[in-house]
């Protein structure tokens, strides 16, 4: 893996160095507000690390998509405020992230001192991963720390670029993320169940076919059921499912699971809506048997009480995908049972991110968890076994 952060090795004296930390600071805003700020505080601890240890530090991240040209609206002056409360300190944010200007101030950081630079985005060369604008970025600093995973899945100029001018190291936050899911693929204790949720089969199949190879049991949620129950030439009613093309590719998963001896378990009931609104009719039915103009909204309560039963009987759980549309309450409590039964179970539970954790995050359960990973896009490459451009261009331990 990356070799991580360590103030103790005999690596960097981080002593009046100069350091370069990309964070992943993508956090959702109302205005001039930051409404969630779980990624700002997941970034605290390598900060935080390097300023105790003398290090002076310029955080870089991006924000939104602001398509490389200046837009207010995708500032960093939020994030700064906040990562600012966090530390206990002031954390000033620059005008922009690369040019003469900034590297006057990065080239006179002093110890203890944290200032951020303006959204990467801004620049066409962040995306375009250009060598000139990566060179520009490292330009006043002595060292680079990547600690931003939900972004490490981009071979970008701050993310990938950077880490091949400078002396680099995984954060702390990375670093446990790739040992964590890493671990998942490489060594899982037995039994290991994977809980999957999300719209298609398509988006997921990679991540499946990984998953069939190294689980007991692989359990089937969200609205991708329905494309593997239509599949089965199950009626889904209105039910959100793929055409033939998806439906081949679940009986594909379905044939494979067999071959491999790891049980592929689907929903024995659902919960169905006569339309997608928080004051629908709502009805529990088998699944095989879904009501034309009905639509499946969520797993029904046998579902719940099977999956949950699987989870505690398991010693790794990984979970990735809400079981129905949480984000409306009634449709919400196969995700509440799936996130009860892994806060309550002895096992190594880890949560894959994006909306898996963030239903986490909203009931309140994400620290009974054994990890919630930061993100979403790269998490899910990392579990179907892809190398991730940020962790890669990092030097091994």
């Amino acid at each position: 893996m990356a070799r991580p952060l360590s103030l103790e090795d005999p690596g960097p004296d981080w002593a009046g160095a100069r350091v370069l930390v990309r964070a992943d600071l993508n956090a959702p805003l109302d205005g001039q507000k930051v409404t969630d700020d779980a990624r700002i505080r997941a970034s605290v601890p390598t900060i935080a690390a390097l300023l105790e240890a003398g290090a002076g530090v310029a955080v870089c991240s991006h924000l939104g998509r602001p398509k490389g040209k200046v837009n207010p609206e995708f500032s960093l002056g939020p994030c700064a405020v906040r990562l600012g409360d966090l530390l206990g300190q002031s954390v000033e944010l620059l005008s922009d992230c690369v040019g003469p200007d900034v590297k006057r101030r990065v080239s006179g950081l002093s110890a203890g001192q944290v200032v951020m630079l303006e959204n990467t985005r801004f620049h066409e060369g962040e995306e375009a991963n250009d060598p000139k604008f990566a060179a520009q970025l490292a330009d006043g600093f002595t060292h680079y720390v990547n600690d931003a995973f939900g972004a490490a899945h981009r071979a970008h100029a701050s993310t990938e670029g950077v880490a091949r001018l400078l002396p680099s190291r995984a954060g702390l936050l990375l670093a446990r993320e790739v040992d964590v899911l890493g671990g998942l693929l490489a060594n899982p204790k037995p039994p290991f169940v994977a809980v999957l949720g999300g719209s298609k089969v398509s988006d997921k199949l990679p991540l499946i076919e990984s998953l069939l190879e190294r689980c007991d049991r692989v359990i089937i949620g969200g609205a991708m059921c329905f494309t593997f129950l239509a599949a089965m030439g199950d009626s889904v009613g209105s039910s959100l499912h793929e055409g033939e093309e998806g439906q081949q590719m679940a009986r594909a998963l379905q044939e494979r699971a067999v071959q491999l001896n790891c049980m592929l378990q689907l929903p024995v009931d659902v919960l169905i809506a006569d339309r997608f609104e928080a004051d629908a009719a709502l009805r529990v039915v088998p699944s095989d048997s879904i009501p034309a103009k009905w639509m499946g909204v969520d797993i029904g309560p046998q579902a719940s009480a099977s999956y949950s039963e699987a989870i505690s009987k398991a010693e790794t759980v990984l979970w990735n995908g809400p079981m129905g549309a949480f984000e409306i309450p009634p449709f919400a409590e196969g995700t509440r049972a799936v996130a009860k039964a892994m806060a309550e179970a002895s096992a190594d539970t880890v949560v894959g991110g994006g909306d898996s954790g963030a239903a986490v995050a909203q009931m309140g359960l994400a620290r009974e968890f054994t990890h919630v990973s930061t993100g979403g896009g790269a998490a899910l490459e990392l579990l179907e076994g892809k190398t991730l451009p940020g962790v890669a261009a990092l030097p091994s331990a």
